[in-house]
């Protein structure tokens, strides 16, 4: 049932940002007599809404849901109380919520009205569902995903710049799947004055939902026809620029519609951590990175990333100056290279994908 809960609350992916993804699934007798998830932001939470959907009594029935039930007034009423009013008898949890206006305050009151609680249930398929969540509400930090496409010999590109397509029709479907599912989408100026792109998301036959643009540029070089400029699309776009920027081109990019944030300089560039502090500050909870080696050296460096979905196309272009996937001035020693753990692999037509997270230092 819990399984169910959780495949039931991913259906809100996209959606419910900066709130978590929940499911939640009644059962009585043996049968499930309600269920529900959490649709949009704003919208009923899935205790609710499996509420609504009901097909019968609830009273003395079983609830499974993924998340800790809300103990307090925020867009909606509380759910504790609500499972509570319904007549629940036990409520089966699979995450404790680590927000510090929930953590453990749902259980309780579910518990002094003498609903029977158990948690801990599929608690790390919960947490890897909500990872996003989980790091935004307790840091108020985006969650970084670097994602990055190459060819079996580790080019980005051939030696003259050429780029399309590394990889194939599935494994770029994915990454408008992932753009889909952030908040924000994050690259440097190099790949806007190489590519143009939109960084827009376009899904096969639905709806896709456009991450903010984020464009890391220093001098605010990027040229006022880009495209990531002059769209038609419900999310903005960001430059990230440093005291470097000419005044009269950040008049220029707010005049078309771009908000400009200028953070301090860091090694001759952008401050990253400064950056992200201040897209966390405008509920932006997640970034996938979609940028050149330098960008994502200088992401590495300043240890914003958290997870990296690195694609691996099986071509060989070679060429030794080929642009490689992670640039900048490198690590010296091997015993200080970034670790992955937690390394899973997918498959997406002929390209391998293998996703792993950032293995941080442990300090006492």
């Amino acid at each position: 049932m819990m399984r169910r809960a959780l495949k039931l609350a991913a259906k809100g992916t996209g959606h419910t940002s900066p709130n978590p993804l929940v499911g939640a699934v009644i059962v009585k007798d043996g049968r499930i007599i309600g269920e529900g998830f959490h649709k949009l932001y704003g919208s009923d939470h899935a205790e609710v809404d499996a509420f609504k959907n009901a097909t019968e009594d609830v009273c003395g029935a079983d609830m499974y849901v993924t998340l800790e039930p809300c103990s307090h007034y925020g867009k909606t009423p509380p759910c504790a109380r609500a499972i509570v009013e319904k007549g629940i008898s036990r409520v089966f949890i699979g995450l404790t919520d680590p927000n510090p206006l929930v953590s453990g305050k749902g259980i309780q009151i579910l518990r002094e009205n003498g609903i029977q609680v158990e948690s801990g249930i599929l608690e790390e398929e919960g947490r890897k569902l909500n990872e996003i969540f989980l790091k935004y509400i307790t840091t108020e930090l985006p969650f970084c995903i670097m994602k990055t496409a190459m060819t079996l010999d580790g080019k980005i590109a051939t030696a003259g710049g050429d780029s399309k397509w590394i990889t194939g029709e599935l494994s770029r479907r994915n990454v408008h799947e992932l753009r889909h599912r952030v908040s924000g989408i994050m690259a440097g100026i190099g790949t806007i004055l190489a590519d143009d792109p939109m960084l827009t998301t376009r899904l096969d036959g639905r709806a896709g939902k456009d991450p903010v643009r984020i464009i890391v540029d220093s001098s605010a070089r990027i040229p006022l026809e880009a495209k990531v400029l002059n769209l038609n699309s419900k999310a903005g776009t960001i430059i990230a620029a440093t005291a470097k920027a000419d005044k009269g081109k950040i008049e220029a990019l707010e005049a078309k519609g771009a908000e400009v944030i200028i953070t301090p300089l860091k090694d001759s560039g952008v401050d990253l951590n400064f950056l992200m502090r201040e897209l966390g500050k405008r509920k932006i909870d997640s970034v996938l990175l979609e940028g050149g080696g330098r960008l994502n050296y200088s992401a590495l460096k300043s240890c914003i990333v958290d997870k990296v979905n690195s694609f691996i196309a099986p071509k060989l272009i070679g060429g030794e100056n080929a642009r490689t996937p992670v640039e900048g001035e490198g690590i010296a020693d091997m015993k200080d290279a970034i670790i992955l753990h937690k390394t899973e692999f997918y498959k997406f037509g002929d390209d391998l994908m293998i996703e792993g997270y950032i293995q941080k230092e442990v300090t006492d």
